[in-house]
């Protein structure tokens, strides 16, 4: 398995409770927790993680 780039938010210094994506697979967008790198990865098709990231960023999930 080649290296994978995995990326946190900007607004991930919130003490650990974050994920991370990468882009590195066509089609999918692989997620897993910053604490657990070792563990399990979701896999999202791009078109749903495009479409959730969009709802997020339009304010749809409210604020925490």
């Amino acid at each position: 398995m080649t290296p994978v780039s995995w990326h946190k938010s900007s607004y991930s210094d919130n003490g650990g409770t974050c994920v991370e994506v990468t882009a590195d697979f066509p089609g999918v967008v692989p997620v897993r927790d910053s604490k657990d790198p070792a563990g399990p990865a979701l896999l999202f098709p791009s078109d749903a993680w495009r479409a959730f990231i969009a709802s997020v960023q339009a304010g749809e999930f409210g604020t925490v």
